[in-house]
């Protein structure tokens, strides 16, 4: 069972969000939060697989509640999925940043949030293809275009890549691709297992709390670049 905690300012949107998600199996709301402060004290509190967070709210926004709740040892197993009228919005990628798992337009459908929250929870970044590109078209560029250390077949790492092996380099460009850990494994004939170790690894020696941050971080570090299939 996947357990939810729900934070809007907005009554009716928390509401209806609880309505949506209580309609479907393995799904349970425990609770709600009016802000980001109060997100913060009721994930301590509850320990839900999944918040999903609006950003704008009063006291504490969602980008620093996102923040804080990413950063808490005892949260560790929690993810924060985005709720959002906004898309493509600098705020979003700031979060994203923060340590959240993905993002979803309010004016998805019911069973598109339902199964976004799944998702998460399973460990998958969660971000929609043409919104991701527009963000990072428009506020990522790589912050390192000119360092790097030679490779083989003369290709340049970027030195923020330096720590990772040939192989992990590999996987994650591939979670930058947006490729699933089966689709990893397939791609490079490896287990799925194997797959998931390499994308666990690589985000602890980057110190990413979720694969989204890895996605920012091959662009940043010019790994991959916008437009590039």
């Amino acid at each position: 069972m996947t357990t939810v905690l729900v934070v809007d300012d907005q009554a009716l949107i928390r509401q209806a969000v609880t309505d949506i998600l209580s309609q479907h199996d393995g799904i349970e709301v425990i609770g709600d939060a009016r802000n980001g402060q109060e997100a913060v004290d009721r994930a301590r509190e509850l320990r839900p697989d999944v918040v999903l967070m609006d950003i704008r709210m009063p006291e504490l926004d969602g980008i620093g509640a996102t923040a804080k709740i990413c950063a808490e040892p005892a949260l560790a197993g929690t993810r924060v999925l985005i709720l959002t009228t906004f898309e493509e919005d600098e705020y979003l990628l700031a979060a994203l940043r923060a340590g959240a798992s993905g993002f979803i337009g309010k004016g998805a459908e019911p069973d598109d949030i339902a199964r976004a929250v799944l998702s998460v929870d399973a460990g998958e970044a969660l971000l929609s293809p043409v919104a991701t590109r527009a963000l990072i078209t428009k506020y990522v560029m790589p912050t390192e275009p000119a360092a790097g250390i030679r490779a083989g077949q003369g290709s340049i790492v970027p030195r923020a890549l330096e720590q990772l092996t040939e192989r992990e380099r590999e996987v994650l460009l591939l979670v930058a691709r947006g490729r699933s850990n089966q689709h990893i494994a397939d791609e490079l004939t490896i287990s799925p297992h194997t797959a998931k170790t390499h994308v666990n690894r690589i985000m602890t020696k980057l110190h990413a709390h979720d694969r989204a941050q890895l996605v920012i971080l091959a662009y940043e570090s010019g790994l991959l670049a916008p437009g590039t299939p």
